[in-house]
């Protein structure tokens, strides 16, 4: 058995790795570059060694730093986690010869999966499904339009080296094909560095379902059911779960027989997934689904299929890559209610899923799925909730950490595994619409809004579906309701001490003046309350300042600081950026003199210039900015302090 591990990787799936590690008693070492010097995969793991610098070319995609490190802390293995070098066949070629356990599959087998073109002959020499096209070494655009009309339009051409919707273009017409081809290799040439490409019949209604294979050395494979991931923006996956909803047990056994037959094609050791396209335009049907692509590594979705299975996929890779064989038959294999995943994103839907990075400085996500007295149901009406649901969070960060803009700007996946279908999609829901994060933006309320769509949760889905709902899904963030602002001026003005007992109508029924985070609203005292904020919100009272989360969104809610006679107090003057950006202009200077309404400096975001003014007569203290600093929202930026 392995004695000691070292994780090629950061972020969440580093530490999830580090979680089964340490369970089954093997020591841990992680590698991290400057920006995750103090990373919670970092301060989780026994050892830790410094690769280089930030961005990832200079630190974890440089295999020699990795393999020293191995080799400096008497690692005996590697497992590389999802993305970076995971299915980099040199690399895992180099970890072996290096005298190390590779925690993956073969180098061939990497390789014979590497290529999409190579692999679908391969897969249909092995009896696997293939979408009709185009797979030839002929690479001439006479000769690539010319299969384009034989598979007849719409065609999909995709650069053979490609991934992550990269290298891939939808042609409808004839007249488009030979600029879409030209854009296509010339994409696929700068993120690959191989410009050649394949051809394949546009999949009407396409759903996208793959299925967790896994082999081990003495020439077994199981499969462990299959997922959906249809539910993608611009080819990246945003919502999975298990299994395939649709999906009878004849389509199903179909599905799962081809994957086995494709992994003991290629000799398969380890975790993999063998990705299908399926037409569903008459539902899930075994002779309309066909091989896509194989990912030689763990995916970033395998929680869910660890959910309804009760298997760890992590300890399986760790045993088989000892040399163990599978720990469980197919026999023994059985599927367990339904679970879904979905990934929550440092990243502003409002803005055009702009990323956000920045500090957490206010991080909550929920341990389970909050009760509710009512919920949407599939069927629209709302019902009490009376069901079971297990709630678990994979992340990479805790509350003071920050999200780096060198990575993927995934905050953390949550899952929700319940009875059935309905159950689980309501969970979820919830636990999206309870995430909360500050200041840093998330894509928490538009996970929501997918969840409770009415045709999401009827199962009518296929890769176009966020395209098609776009108008229906929330992009701008929810307004703040009244009650939710009326409570906090509670909050903000009664000493919690007084709260026990006190009566909301002994309270003046007056307007209090509040800071939604960074704009001034009106909120009063109503006598007789129609809400419940522990029903409705979550809050979390930090000091003088609320966080509230609801539906996905968090605010912060200060209460402003002057009184009747007009005399201000600390933090009025506190001028904070109000949204990422780039400090173009400085007006003053520590120490200057300034009235109400003079301008201090100017930020420009969004290719908006943003003009910051004295919010009453002051001294300019604390300024921390010059011209050209680059700042991130709810940065304090300097103070006027009332004379």
């Amino acid at each position: 058995m392995i004695t000691k591990l070292l994780i090629a990787n950061r972020g969440e799936i580093a530490c999830r790795i580090i979680r089964t590690a340490r369970a089954m008693g093997i020591a841990t070492v992680a590698v991290y570059s400057d920006a995750d010097a103090k990373a919670l995969h970092v301060r989780q793991a026994d050892e830790a060694v410094h690769i280089g610098p930030s961005p990832a070319a200079e630190s974890y995609l440089v295999g020699a730093k990795i393999i020293a490190a191995a080799k400096q802390t008497g690692a005996d293995a590697v497992h590389p986690g999802y993305g970076f070098l995971s299915e980099n066949a040199d690399f895992a070629q180099a970890v072996i010869d290096a005298g190390l356990i590779w925690v993956g599959p073969k180098p061939a087998s990497i390789e014979a999966m590497g290529l999409k073109d190579a692999a679908k002959k391969l897969m249909r020499a092995a009896g696997v499904p293939v979408t009709p096209g185009y797979e030839g070494e002929d690479q001439s655009v006479k000769r690539l339009t010319a299969e384009a009309k034989a598979i007849g339009y719409p065609v999909l051409i995709k650069a053979v080296a490609g991934g992550g919707g990269k290298g891939m273009r939808k042609v409808d017409a004839p007249e488009d094909f030979a600029a879409s081809l030209e854009s296509c290799r010339r994409e696929a040439k700068a993120s690959f560095g191989n410009d050649e490409v394949l051809l394949e019949k546009w999949i009407t209604s396409p759903r996208h379902i793959e299925v967790q294979v896994f082999g081990d050395s003495h020439g077994n494979v199981v499969h462990l059911f299959e997922r959906d991931c249809s539910l993608q923006r611009r080819h990246q996956k945003v919502i999975e779960e298990a299994p395939a909803p649709g999906m009878d047990e004849a389509t199903r056994e179909a599905i799962c027989a081809a994957a086995v037959r494709a992994a003991k094609a290629v000799d398969y050791e380890g975790a993999g997934t063998i990705e299908f396209i399926a037409d569903a335009s008459e539902g899930l049907r075994a002779d309309r689904i066909f091989f896509m692509e194989m990912n030689t590594r763990l995916q970033v979705e395998h929680p869910v299929t660890e959910e309804i299975t009760g298997v760890d996929l992590v300890e399986w890779q760790l045993r088989v890559a000892s040399g163990e064989p599978l720990p469980k038959r197919q026999d023994e294999l059985s599927i367990n209610g339904h679970a879904i995943e979905a990934r929550l994103y440092a990243e502003d839907p409002a803005k055009g899923f702009l990323p956000s990075t920045g500090r957490l400085e206010y991080f909550s996500l929920p341990k389970a799925a909050r009760p509710t007295r009512w919920h949407a149901v599939p069927s629209g009406i709302a019902r009490e909730s009376e069901f079971d649901q297990s709630v678990r969070i994979e992340t990479g960060v805790e509350e003071g950490d920050s999200i780096s803009p060198f990575y993927d700007p995934m905050i953390a996946k949550l899952i929700c595994h319940a009875e059935t279908r309905e159950e689980a999609v309501i969970g979820l829901a919830k636990v999206c619409g309870d995430s909360g994060v500050w200041p840093v933006k998330t894509n928490a309320s538009f996970l929501h809004s997918l969840l409770v769509n009415p045709d999401f949760c009827r199962a009518r889905l296929d890769t176009g579906f966020i395209a098609a709902h776009e108008d229906d899904l929330a992009f701008e963030a929810y307004d703040a309701p009244q009650w939710l602002l009326d409570t906090a001026a509670l909050s903000l003005t009664v000493p919690q001490t007084a709260l026990s007992g006190f009566r909301l109508n002994s309270v003046p029924n007056r307007e209090v003046r509040l800071s939604l985070n960074g704009k001034s609203v009106v909120a009063r005292f109503a006598p007789e309350p129609s809400y419940d904020r522990q029903q409705h919100s979550l809050y979390c009272e930090v000091g003088d300042q609320i966080f509230a989360v609801e539906i996905g969104t968090t605010y912060r809610i200060v209460r402003e600081r002057h009184d009747g006679t007009g005399h201000h107090h600390a933090h009025d003057g506190d001028i904070l950026a109000p949204m990422p950006g780039k400090v173009i202009a400085v007006d003053v200077m520590n120490g200057d003199e300034v009235k109400a309404g003079q301008r201090l400096m100017v930020l420009e975001a969004m290719k908006m210039e943003h003009a910051l003014t004295a919010p009453f007569d002051g001294v300019v203290e604390g300024l921390t900015v010059s011209a050209g600093a680059q700042v991130q929202v709810e940065a304090l930026l300097c103070q006027v302090v009332p004379q």
